[in-house]
């Protein structure tokens, strides 16, 4: 508060968003091209999750291991490449795609686009009101003639298990930002978090333990790609063990080992445990009790990320729980910026599908690579989905080592590729490639996807050859028959 005890008034402005992560920085970005005064307000670092601890450093941990694991497998190269990864030089890296934890130049990317950064936690205090507590204490108030953004992402969920706080869990924040590997990590969970951390860290000298609760990795892809980076993982040195749950931990000295109690009555000894099992939004602390919504809830959007029930709330990104990607966020950032636009403006506003204001992709063609080795990537509907959702549809898989292009690119190589045909409409519903150095793949499945391109008209997008991607030939003609 300040000196008077009262909540001090700032400038009011067309748009105020909340959370500087790379969502809020999109929305910010494109209310300023369109002429609106904008207001980012942010408690943490600008930048967010992904630049300081999730894809930034989770990639620059990985792409070492993985360019490691690439140059084994191609001969005259493979004996120069046998010595152990230099841990040392591979955080350092780490330490500077992150900026070492620094966001000056983030925030002076947002100024320089005509954004005014408030520090601080910004909370919902009635509708197109935000009131900024800022490091110091002092609050002020900021308004919005337009819209209010939430942009503040989630969090990671831990359990609340018996000798949870004693153990002092990792979650995806300090498995990313460690300062040395952990001699024996156990990870519980198989998801993407899970099975990154567990490539790296394995790679990086630990001795790694995956405790699942399920029956296999990637639960949220086509089954094959679970089992390809499951045999990739064990064959790295790491165990697996699926169908078991955590169900109590113990570390009675604060700098001593972890113990897992299991639900199957065994227990395993780790010096660090990682959580990785799920997300949570982060509006605990939001104020949205002041505007007749539940704190600590999901907000729910239509496709132009106007929160239903509203005319002035937009939630983009994860916090609205559609597609929990950066990429698919910063989408939804480009979206809403243009609704908010068009709407200050009182233009026309194009909700339809694939329309300037609807993020459509987020039902039809999310994207996503998991930078495991092998590299595993999806966009759209894996068939189970395809089929729950009524289609009738073909799966159409190939095995990648039979393309000439792979077995350039390592010996041994071991991979596979699915499409989902619609054949009512004889488009593509959802691709999925497995194997090394496919992520680059993925973008040619996501406008065939999102696009809706004919078969008939991708028999003409011809590969060149001979790489990786003369998949896309071998799959149509398996598809034609």
């Amino acid at each position: 508060m300040t000196d008077a005890g009262k909540i001090s008034e700032g400038s009011p402005y067309d748009v105020v968003v909340i959370g500087a992560g790379p969502v809020g920085e999109n929305v910010a970005d494109r209310a300023r091209a369109a002429g609106l005064t904008t207001a980012v307000v942010e408690s943490e670092l600008v930048g967010g999750e992904c630049s300081y601890w999730a894809c930034m450093p989770s990639k620059a941990l990985l792409r070492p291991v993985v360019a490691r694991a690439d140059a084994r497998r191609v001969p005259g190269l493979s004996a120069a490449v046998q010595a152990p990864l230099d841990v040392g030089a591979v955080l350092a890296q780490r330490d500077e795609e992150t900026s070492h934890w620094k966001d000056d130049g983030q925030v002076a990317w947002l100024e320089s686009v005509g954004a005014d950064v408030h520090r601080g936690t910004g909370r919902l205090t009635g509708p197109r009101e935000v009131t900024v507590t800022a490091p110091d204490g002092t609050e002020h108030r900021l308004t919005a003639r337009h819209a209010v953004a939430v942009c503040t992402g989630t969090r990671a969920v831990v359990p609340a298990l018996p000798g949870i706080a004693e153990a002092r869990p990792w979650t995806s924040r300090e498995a990313t930002s460690a300062k040395e590997a952990p001699g024996r990590l156990a990870i519980v969970g198989g998801g993407v978090v899970g099975v990154e951390m567990a490539t790296v860290w394995q790679a990086l000298g630990s001795e790694v333990t995956l405790l699942i609760r399920g029956s296999g990795l990637l639960p949220k892809m086509e089954p094959f790609a679970g089992e390809l980076v499951a045999d990739a993982l064990r064959e790295a040195g790491a165990t697996i063990r699926t169908g078991v749950s955590v169900t109590a931990l113990h570390r009675p000295a604060p700098d001593g080992p972890v113990t897992v109690e299991l639900d199957d009555g065994d227990r395993i000894e780790a010096d660090e445990i990682l959580f990785a099992t799920g997300r949570a939004p982060r509006t605990d602390e939001l104020g949205l009790e002041t505007i007749g919504l539940e704190p600590g809830s999901w907000l729910t959007v239509d496709d132009s990320c106007l929160v239903e029930g509203t005319d002035w709330l937009y939630a983009v990104g994860d916090v609205n729980h559609r597609a929990l990607l950066t990429h698919q966020g910063k989408y939804q950032a480009r979206i809403a910026g243009a609704a908010i636009a068009a709407r200050a403006e009182k233009a026309p506003v194009d909700t339809a599908p694939w329309g300037a204001h609807a993020a459509t992709a987020d039902h039809a063609a999310v994207p996503q690579v998991v930078f495991t080795d092998p590299e595993a990537a999806s966009v759209g509907l894996t068939l189970a989905e395809a089929e729950r959702a009524g289609h009738r549809v073909r799966a159409v898989d190939y095995d990648l080592a039979s393309v000439a292009g792979s077995g350039l690119y390592a010996k041994g190589y071991r991979g596979r590729a699915r499409m989902i045909v619609d054949l009512d409409r004889e488009i593509l519903l959802g691709v999925t490639f497995v194997g090394p150095g496919i992520g680059e793949l993925l973008h040619s499945a996501t406008v065939a996807v999102a696009g809706e391109v004919p078969i008939d008209r991708l028999w003409h997008a011809v590969p060149a050859y001979p790489t990786i991607s003369e998949v896309w030939l071998r799959l149509l003609e398996t598809y034609r028959g």
